[in-house]
């Protein structure tokens, strides 16, 4: 079957399932991943497996290649087979067998030896009855016996593969992002870093510090819950002031929203960053680079909107004005230090983006010094994900416990209803990793690679619109991510590309912002506690959340021109 009339397939049956059977997520995505791995023929596994580990010949120069791997793929010497295109449908077939002899730097000219640093060739000897060609590509005879392995797996197993290899790579980290994001909330923390900001800032630049705290504490802690938090403190401010209560609820939302979609370790951002190999401090910094452009965006546009529509300061169910005042007059000795509330946040902000910088800087030396050899293994442990967040949650529920009246029922219910939590969360994502993964290995990628806009800039387009149609159909933000996805990192791992991939992710992830309506629930959630009406919201919000996303995405197709990082 067609690889696009799968794809097509797999992506009806996860959106009707939600909208119109209202299944869960997890449900809709296994059920997906299901359908189209039943409909997947063996030897489009078998191709896909053999694309994914072959590795290209870039040159041949007299009795030795050049090899160039792309991030996943090994070059193993030895045994291999030696794999040419098909002209008719670019399907790899073998051709002959040999023998792969890897050469030493010593026996490499100084071109070579530039070529093999900075571009990272590799240069051998290929002994067959074949000569091979520039475009023809390798693979070892573990990796075809693997592959013809992996293709004979049922269905079951496929889809289970996926979702494993998900669970691995990000499942420890949703799982501490969470409990430092309910730490945060219960032992006061959360508010205190919204009121530091605020009284640095000053009542005058309140929206301001609202779209500050927003995007900091939409980095650990889920929107909805963001919202729950700072949505009382803007009312209380509307009191205080006695204007701008459109504006303050429109800031809280850019700043909350777009941390959700665009800096790891939200799940969404996190998924599309693994999914498309790109390192997650770097993530990270780029996300929060771009988020600034964003929300910036996001605060003009609430500048501009609350001179023309007055909102009022309508009665909720959730807080009285006398609970709103009380709030607003609270000080900040009563709750934790502002230093210790932002640490959790920090933390692993500080060693993820630090271990990035120093692997970049330590890869870039040719001569590390002693101090950075010393320290080198100790980064690297840091530097991980899962340790710079499992050091947080340590912090975190340190900080929870310290709080006044705790005790170590309260602290221990309150870890388990982030675990709970989280455990939605890693459900749906690694189901997503499964959806995407048997698509891949429907050879999508081939497919629908001719068919992208011949521009550099396609990726991006097509990786934002898919994010964007699927969002506006079925509303979740990380649904429609782990879709988009799934559609565009094959292609992506497939081709050449002159720009780094974390300009995809972030594309990706501004495409989840439109269009928020009636069917996303955090539609609902700001709707019912702002007071605000359907039709105020799509005014209002719905148009932010648009202009937001184009402008990162054009953030990111200006900014993989200038500062391309390849």
């Amino acid at each position: 079957m067609s690889p696009i009339l799968l794809l097509l397939i797999g992506m009806v049956i996860v959106v009707g399932s939600i909208l119109i059977f209202r299944l869960h997520a997890f449900l809709a995505l296994i059920l997906g991943s299901l359908i189209v791995a039943a409909f997947t023929e063996k030897e489009a596994v078998y191709h896909h497996c053999l694309k994914s580990e072959a590795v290209r010949i870039t040159d041949v120069v007299s009795d030795r290649v050049a090899l160039k791997a792309s991030k996943n793929q090994k070059i193993i010497s030895g045994s291999i087979f030696l794999l040419r295109p098909n002209e008719s449908d670019g399907k790899l077939e073998e051709i002959s067998v040999g023998v792969l002899t890897l050469l030493p730097s010593s026996n490499l000219s100084e071109e070579e030896k530039t070529l093999e640093k900075e571009l990272g060739v590799r240069y051998g000897e290929i002994s067959s009855e074949v000569l091979p060609e520039i475009k023809d590509r390798i693979i070892h005879h573990t990796q075809i016996n693997e592959a013809r392995s992996i293709s004979s797996r049922n269905i079951a197993q496929r889809v289970g593969s996926g979702f494993g290899s998900t669970c691995l790579k990000i499942g420890i980290m949703i799982a501490m992002a969470a409990i430092v994001g309910q730490c945060l909330m219960r032992s006061g923390a959360a508010e205190r870093i919204v009121l530091g900001i605020r009284n640095l800032l000053g009542e005058k630049n309140a929206p301001v510090a609202f779209i500050a705290s927003g995007f900091t504490l939409g980095i650990p802690v889920f929107f909805e819950t963001v919202f729950y938090l700072m949505m009382p403190l803007g009312k209380a401010m509307h009191l205080k002031t006695g204007r701008n209560y459109l504006l303050y609820i429109l800031t809280i939302i850019a700043g909350g929203t777009m941390a959700h979609s665009l800096v790891p370790p939200t799940p969404g951002p996190l998924f599309v960053a693994y999914e498309l190999g790109v390192d997650i401090g770097l993530a990270i910094i780029c996300g929060t680079i771009v988020g600034v452009f964003t929300t910036a965006s996001g605060y003009v546009w609430a500048r501009f909107i609350s001179t023309r529509i007055i909102i009022p300061l309508r009665e909720s169910a959730d807080l009285t004005k006398a609970q709103l005042k009380a709030m607003m007059d609270r000080k900040a000795e009563e709750l934790p230090g502002l230093l210790s509330s932002v640490l959790p946040i920090l933390i692993p902000l500080f060693l993820l983006a630090g271990g990035t910088v120093f692997s970049l800087l330590f890869a870039n030396m040719e001569v590390q010094p002693a101090w950075m050899l010393t320290i080198e293994p100790l980064v690297r442990v840091l530097g991980n994900k899962d340790i710079a967040l499992t050091v947080a949650a340590v912090f975190s529920i340190v900080l929870l416990a310290r709080r006044p009246g705790s005790t170590k029922e309260s602290v221990a219910q309150s870890i388990q209803g982030a675990i709970a939590d989280a455990g939605v969360i890693v459900l749906i994502t690694c189901a997503g990793g499964a959806f995407g993964h048997v698509l891949r290995q429907t050879g999508i990628a081939g497919s629908i690679e001719n068919s992208l806009p011949a521009t550099e800039s396609g990726l991006m387009i097509v990786g934002f619109l898919i994010c964007m149609i699927v969002r506006t159909a079925q509303g979740s933000s990380t649904v429609a991510m782990i879709t988009a996805v799934g559609v565009v990192a094959p292609i992506a791992a497939a081709s050449v590309l002159t720009y780094h991939p974390v300009y995809i992710a972030i594309a990706i992830g501004c495409g989840s912002k439109p269009i928020s309506w009636m069917n996303d629930s955090g539609f609902w959630v700001i709707s019912k506690m702002s007071g605000m009406t359907e039709s105020e919201m799509l005014k209002t919000n719905t148009v932010m959340g648009i202009i937001m996303a184009v402008t990162g995405l054009i953030v990111c197709l200006i900014g993989s021109r200038i500062f391309p990082m390849v």
